[in-house]
């Protein structure tokens, strides 16, 4: 556990535009995950990359401080090195209990812009697989992943309910509702996609006329045949676009879907003569600001619909008490359990070996001062030295037990004083024993 860590950056530090320039477009993480490892140089990694987060989440080898992975992060996903400082203000980092605490805080919802929202968990599950198919996940990271996971299920029906008011998707729908009842009209919605979807589902429920627009049409005619709208291409509704009065777009690919030209196009056919209303859900985005203030028309962006998601959300947050209450206890659990699986085998070696010490001791004995006792009282001796070694490796077992839990299993190591901890305890232990074994020979001489 204390070389599992996390860097990252998310909507909190109001920092869109590198958010944007951070995240992996969805078609492209397949083959830059691998790669993404490897210059980090850290033995896992899962990715985690969504409209309002990027989580790095990996497991070390120990050798690489977790200063170094942060700026070879930020130099990896932005293609620069950082600049002094620059790499610490722009990524957070956990490692260790702090890593698996954040890890559940985020499974559950309670980092996201919409408190208690449910997305990020499907969208963490489908991170794992995506890691797991490009061979970057492995044992340690699929447990904190999978334990991160169960968290969330247990949360879920503390927040269900309960859940904040405000999602971004909610945000966006407000702007775009506000502008069709003053200028009304259609809002198109470019992309199919949980935020496309959530818009298309509330602006229906409020009698808007809808535009699903996606570059493959297909998906775009499933979501309009669900919510009772019109479906087109994007290359048909850039070329020649529909009367609308605004856009919503929240696709996940890595260059902009709409330039000045179609924006000009679209523009130019509103039927209230206003410039159209576009609200860019876009990571990166799908319209550059730049294009946007060419072509005059209004645009906004994630910064803005951040901004308006964190009002009241802090006082919001004191009413999941009871969920935070469950997220410490089961970080406390987890570090138990990590520790426990890395000290195990340890134990395991360390009582094998007392019971082998015992056992070798005892022989000795037979060989050297009871040369002519029954084989039967020689077994019973042997349960007796096997029970007694079982004994003794107890309290040591224990302890190293609790110092792993409470410490690290790198303080079990030091504790042995380097190299093979458990040869180092059983060459003390076989001493012990083996003079035990002796006094009898070193009294009747």
């Amino acid at each position: 556990m204390h070389r599992i860590g996390i860097v990252g950056m998310s909507w909190r530090q109001r920092r869109p535009e590198l958010l944007a320039a951070m995240t992996i477009a969805r078609e492209a993480r397949e083959a830059r995950v691998p790669l993404l490892r490897d210059a980090i140089g850290v033995e896992e990694l899962v990715y985690l990359g969504t409209c309002g987060r990027v989580e790095v989440a990996f497991a070390t080898d120990g050798s690489v401080s977790f200063d170094t992975i942060r700026r070879r992060v930020f130099t990896a996903l932005l293609g620069r090195d950082p600049q002094a400082g620059e790499a610490e203000h722009a990524l957070r980092a956990w490692h260790g209990e702090g890593a698996a605490e954040h890890l559940f805080v985020v499974a559950s919802g309670l980092d996201s812009a919409r408190v208690g929202e449910s997305e990020i968990t499907g969208q963490l599950r489908d991170a794992l697989t995506l890691a797991t198919a490009c061979g970057t996940a492995g044992p340690r990271l699929a447990r904190l992943v999978d334990e991160a996971l169960k968290v969330a299920r247990r949360v879920r029906p503390l927040t269900e309910g309960r859940i904040g008011t405000v999602s971004l998707a909610e945000i966006a729908a407000h702007h775009a509702l506000a502008r069709a009842r003053r200028t009304p009209g259609v809002v198109a919605l470019v992309g199919v996609s949980p935020m496309t979807e959530q818009c298309a589902t509330l602006l229906a429920a409020n009698g808007i006329p809808l535009l699903i627009v996606n570059r493959t049409l297909s998906r775009a005619e499933a979501l309009a045949a669900r919510v009772g709208a019109q479906a087109r291409s994007l290359e048909a509704f850039g070329a020649v676009p529909d009367t609308v009065e605004a856009v919503i777009l929240a696709t996940g690919a890595a260059e902009p879907v709409l330039g000045r030209a179609e924006l000009e196009r679209i523009t130019a056919r509103t039927a209230s003569g206003e410039p159209v209303l576009l609200i860019d859900l876009g990571v990166p985005p799908n319209v550059t600001p730049e294009a946007a203030a060419a072509a005059d028309v209004p645009r906004l962006g994630m910064d803005r619909i951040s901004d308006e998601a964190a009002e009241g959300r802090e006082k919001l947050l004191l009413g999941f008490a009871d969920a935070r209450e469950i997220i410490d206890e089961s970080v406390v659990e987890f570090r138990k359990h990590t520790a426990e699986r890395l000290v195990g085998s340890m134990i395991a070696e360390l009582r094998l070996n007392y019971r082998r010490t015992a056992l070798e001791g005892v022989e000795r004995l037979f060989a050297k001062s009871l040369p002519a006792l029954p084989e039967s009282e020689r077994e019973e001796i042997r349960r007796w030295a096997e029970t007694l070694a079982n004994r003794m490796a107890h309290l040591p077992s224990v302890g190293l037990r609790d110092l792993a839990i409470e410490l690290g299993p790198a303080a079990v190591e030091t504790f042995f004083g380097g190299g093979t901890p458990v040869r180092r305890a059983v060459a003390r232990a076989t001493a012990d024993v083996s003079n035990e074994a002796q006094m009898p020979e070193r009294m009747t001489s």
